[in-house]
């Protein structure tokens, strides 16, 4: 009877003992259990980057919540052991698993991370530098339809030019580039943006050898003529100062250096802003010793070279100004940075007329212009031909704007074609003292429009278009001086004087807004006849 009261209270032990392990071990796989599921569940994504996806890729909400159920699914089939042995192993296995696959977790999630940081970063590269420029130039504004071109609104003809030189054929195929951009000149622009020929002649005028060097005649400072083959020939004007250099506010405006990168600049700006009347110009890195004292013929010249202190080689031709030892033009030690402006057809074949601006400075220190005292200056000038009639007007208007932006205060004359009467455009010619100062503007420049209150619908549009941020005018201009050889020596426009840009175009447009709210002629329809709908941004 002991024995057996003995077996049973051993057989209870063991039974309870048995109880309590398998009671154990569950709670042990239980809490496993649980640290797997947390474990793996991924943190719901930030707002921001929820609001990204990009291609090739799986969006960061739906990849989270994939990973998550996957864990609670696979943690299911985990296998629990009854026995403590083969649990301890199984559970270090588990154990050595999850870590595993935390690991790789871990791995995958930094590589696709990493993967989607370096797409993320292409696709907003593509999306911030997704050519504004582009965008600009396929707007409708800037595709117009273009008015049907008679025999007479052409400046030159084949038979004209071939009369200059027998050896050209009749095919404008067999012509160089810039005879081609001459036979492109017409009654109504300088050149069609979209003429290949234009890029051919800032190319050429950038990579060409030079066959020769002589200085301009005329004008205030030192100015040369540079031939390429083919009788191609462009302006050269020299670097003479920082590009980041301001002008000194105790000078006049007539008495500042020109500056080459600004008539890189205006040609731009001109282009960006759909008038097209800037010669094609290119910037240009010449060698003074081999491009210009080895080739020149002009002797008053090549008597100007001299080596400076510094053993840089400078020259100072002659002129009217800043032509002397004390103002050099000099290299580093003999490369110069230069822009060059294609030549015009010669006057011979395409004489040209030197107009008077109303607005033309008193270039006095003392006297003040009519227009300064006048305030109702324009009544005069719009009875006076040729403003009187035609669009005259509203083409200064467009050269206002174009010097308002650029802060050209040297506007004294403009030029026309002789051949097109008064029925044509302006050449914007002669950009030197533009980009002078961007720490202020002058409101001086904007006071044809503020007194006459006229401006093309064109025009308007387009500066809307350039004031808003998907066609931003500094973007633009940013990415089209871009453009220019001598972008990849230094910006050729610092970054305050491409952001001042901006900031003259809203002045632009509150003097227009003002005109709009005080005057009823003020827009010169140029649209008319067209569906305006159609070219609103």
């Amino acid at each position: 009877m002991a024995r057996q009261g003995v077996g049973r209270l051993s057989h209870s032990v063991c039974l309870v003992l048995t109880c309590l392990s398998l009671a154990l071990h569950l709670i042990l796989a239980l809490f496993c259990l649980s640290v797997l599921q947390t474990s793996c569940v991924i943190p719901p994504p930030s707002s921001c980057s929820s609001s990204l996806s990009f291609p090739g890729t799986v969006p960061h909400g739906k990849q989270g919540r994939s990973h998550s159920l996957s864990s609670q699914s696979s943690s299911h089939k985990l296998p629990v052991s009854r026995m403590n042995g083969d649990f301890t192993k199984m559970a270090a296995h588990i154990d050595h698993k999850v870590e595993a696959s935390f690991n790789i977790v871990n791995e995958k999630e930094k590589d696709k991370k990493l993967i989607q940081t370096k797409m993320a970063t292409k696709v907003s590269q593509r999306i911030s530098s997704r050519s504004k420029l582009e965008a600009l130039f396929s707007h409708p504004l800037y595709n117009l339809p273009r008015k049907h071109l008679l025999e007479d609104d052409w400046l030159l003809n084949e038979e004209e030019d071939e009369e200059e030189d027998t050896n050209w054929t009749r095919s404008a195929d067999t012509h160089p580039a810039w005879l081609r951009y001459h036979l492109g000149i017409s009654r109504w622009e300088l050149y069609d943006r979209n003429d290949p020929s234009v890029a051919e002649v800032t190319q050429q005028m950038a990579t060409q050898r030079i066959l020769s060097a002589v200085q301009k005649s005329g004008g205030t400072q030192l100015k040369l003529i540079m031939s390429f083959p083919n009788y191609g020939q462009a302006l050269l004007k020299p670097m003479r100062q920082e590009r980041d250099a301001e002008t000194d506010f105790n000078l006049f405006y007539f008495s500042d250096f020109e500056r080459h990168n600004a008539e890189i600049a205006a040609f731009h700006l001109d282009r960006v802003l759909g008038f097209c009347r800037i010669p094609p110009v290119v910037g240009r890195l010449i060698n003074i010793t081999t491009e210009i004292r080895a080739i020149t013929t002009d002797h008053k010249l090549s008597r100007t070279f001299f080596t400076s202190p510094v053993g840089n080689l400078c020259f100072h031709g002659q002129c009217e100004y800043y032509c002397s030892t004390e103002n050099p033009v000099c290299g580093r030690p003999q490369v110069l940075e230069v822009s060059l402006a294609s030549m015009l057809p010669d006057l011979s074949l395409a004489p040209r007329r030197s107009w008077r601006s109303p607005w033309r400075r008193s270039y006095s220190r003392t006297k003040l212009a009519p227009w300064e005292k006048n305030p109702d200056y324009c009544d005069t000038v719009k009875q006076t031909p040729p403003y009187n009639q035609g669009t005259r007007l509203v083409d200064l208007i467009d050269m206002v704007i174009l010097d308002f932006l650029m802060s050209n205060m040297d506007r004294h004359h403009y030029e026309t074609f002789e051949k097109f009467g008064n029925d044509t455009f302006l050449l914007h010619l002669d950009n030197g003292r533009a980009f002078g100062r961007h720490s202020v503007d002058e409101p001086s420049i904007l006071v044809p429009l503020r007194q006459c209150c006229r401006i093309r619908r064109s025009t308007l549009m387009r500066l809307r278009l350039l004031s808003l941020p998907g066609f931003r005018l500094s973007d633009v201009m940013r990415e089209s001086l871009s453009q220019d050889p001598l972008e990849s020596v230094a910006p050729l426009l610092s970054v305050q004087h491409l952001s001042v840009l901006d900031r003259r175009l809203k002045t632009i447009l509150q003097a227009v807004h003002t005109c709009l709210e005080h005057h009823d002629d003020v827009i010169h329809d140029d649209l008319q006849g067209y569906d305006v709908n159609l070219y609103r941004h």
